[in-house]
């Protein structure tokens, strides 16, 4: 099963970065490259434990629905996303938030996936799946660090 890591540093404090990264507006801005939006589930505003939210989105010319429940919660250290019905066997996405120091944030994302299809979907995760994941978390990662560090929210 592939596990990531994608390290983010951002000027601005934990609090904000926690609070950004679970607002559905956020979330689907990022994704606008793939046509991302919340279908059903809390569809706008901020996620908090216990919400669930059904994503809807493009990915390889096909349409894809994936819903994920906040699991875990501890406002600012972390956060954790898992995916109740979608297209992988396992989606654990765990968001951590640490001061830098110089009153910024370590934004550390660490997600845990596995693909169905037994055999089959290990080679799609070796040959495609751990680095085009690895690019939509960097992306997401990119926009998020842009509007933290611009809008001073």
């Amino acid at each position: 099963m592939p596990r990531f890591e994608v390290s983010t540093s951002i000027a601005a404090p934990p609090q904000r970065i926690f609070d950004l990264s679970l607002e559905v507006e956020v979330h689907t801005s990022s994704m606008a490259g793939s046509t991302e939006r919340a279908i059903d589930g809390v569809t706008s505003g901020r996620l908090a434990l216990g919400d669930t939210v059904t994503w809807q989105a493009r990915h390889f010319g096909l349409s894809w629905r994936m819903t994920s429940r906040i699991s875990a919660y501890d406002p600012p250290g972390y956060f954790v996303d898992e995916q109740e019905r979608g297209p992988f066997r396992r989606w654990h996405h765990a968001h951590h938030f640490e001061p830098d120091g110089r009153g910024g944030t370590l934004m550390r994302d660490v997600i845990d996936f596995a693909a169905p299809l037994g055999p089959l979907g290990r080679i799609a995760e070796l040959l495609v799946l751990d680095h085009y994941m690895r690019r939509l978390i960097s992306t997401r990662n990119e926009h998020l660090k842009g509007l933290a560090e611009a809008s001073g929210r």
